[in-house]
This record gives structure tokens, sequence and C-alpha cells, in this order.
């Protein structure tokens, strides 16, 4: 179901704890452009109403009983009629090696549990427009971490495939930055910024800008720190 511009943000909870859940659903219940629509307990439940409910943005948690947070979003994303959908892990931690893994297969940022209600918030929007949740330090921070413990493979013949603008918008993305960061940093427009973006997502075949991050470090296109 694509959302339109006027309706509400439709989001699905996946947490075993319902306290967590009830916390997040009063938060985001609160916001007049977002709207809980489903809740899991457990990752095999979350993999079943994701296809039910088909929601913009599910919340997963990274440990759950039945099928683990990461599992679940490697079948949601796995599944083309979800293709809208974005998963955003939740985890205690702000290093965590499920995360990496779960950014990896699909899962577009991360938020730690305890979180302050306007990031959260904050969170589910940029999710929702596709921007994926990688501006926050930590994030780049984790990606980089791992991505460093990872021997590099030879360069893809994908990125080869590349533009060299098209290779400096892919390291722009992989340094967190967004459209209009971007389009200020290379003197263009927000829109051929994004132009650009969306032509190096197609070539690469990412499902986001979250795994752009991740070939982008794993590739040893950037390193950490690039950008400063």
């Amino acid at each position: 179901m694509m959302r339109t511009v006027d309706s509400p943000i439709r989001v699905m909870l996946a947490d075993d704890q319902r306290l967590v859940r009830a916390g997040f659903r009063s938060i985001l219940d609160g916001e007049d452009d977002i709207s809980v629509v489903a809740e899991a307990g457990d990752g095999a439940e979350a993999v079943h109403m994701a296809a039910a409910t088909r929601p913009d943005v599910v919340l997963m948690d990274i440990r759950m009983p039945v099928l683990d947070g990461l599992e679940a979003t490697r079948r949601i994303v796995a599944n083309k009629a979800l293709s809208d959908v974005k998963v955003v892990i939740l985890t205690t931690f702000d290093l965590d090696d499920y995360v990496y893994t779960a950014l990896k297969a699909g899962a577009s940022g991360f938020l730690v549990k305890d979180t302050d209600p306007v990031e959260l918030i904050h969170g589910v929007r940029v999710t929702a427009r596709g921007d994926a949740l990688l501006a926050p330090s930590v994030t780049r921070r984790l990606i980089a971490e791992f991505a460093m413990r990872i021997k590099l493979p030879p360069p893809s013949k994908d990125l080869k495939s590349l533009t060299e603008r098209e290779r400096e918008v892919m390291a722009l993305v992989a340094a967190g930055m967004s459209n209009d960061e971007i389009a200020t940093r290379l003197v263009v427009s927000p829109a051929t910024a994004k132009t650009h973006v969306s032509r190096v997502l197609t070539k690469l075949g990412a499902r986001d800008r979250a795994q752009l991050v991740v070939l982008a470090y794993e590739s040893g296109m950037v390193r950490p720190g690039w950008l400063g």
C-alpha cells in the first residue's frame, strides 16, 4: 500500500515486552501524522502482521522469541510485496553485532530503546520518507566499527558501473548526508541530488540508503572518519 502525502505514517511495533509496545504506541499515536496499526510479540508474528497490514515502518526488537528480529527483518525485506515497508531495528545497545547484520539484511536504520520520544518520532518520519535513519553519529560509528572487521572484497562490478559523480554521491550518503546536504556540498539542486541517489540505488539494486552505506564501507569506497 503506497502511502499518500496526506495519509498518516502507518507503524507496526514488534517487541516481546508489552510495556515497551504500550510506551511506544502512546508516544507515536499522540502525533497527528503517525498511526500505530499493528503490534507483534515475536518475530514470526511480526512477519505475518507485516504481510497482513503492510505498514510504512516496522519498529523491530532485535531479540524476540520464536523468531528473532534479524530473521524477521530478513524475511520481510525478501518479500517483494513488502518492498515499501521499512524496518527500523530497536536495540538496548548502540554497538551490537546484530544491528550491523540487520542493516546489511535490509533494515533502514536503528534506534536504541531508551531514545528520547522526540528522536523516536523523528526516526519514524525520516524512515517513512525513505531517507533511512543514518544521520546520528552513533549509527555511522556502528557501521564503521563492524565494516572494519570485514575483509574487503574485490571491487564490485556494479560499483564500476557508477559514474564519478555517482560514486561521489554514494560516498556522501555513506557519510550520513541528506539529499539537501549533498546538494549543498556539490552545489547542485536538491532534486538533482535526489536523482543521483536514485540512480545509484537502481544500479546497485539496493533497497535504500542504509544498504548504500554498508556497500560503501564494505567495498572500501569510504573508510571510517572519511569526512572527519
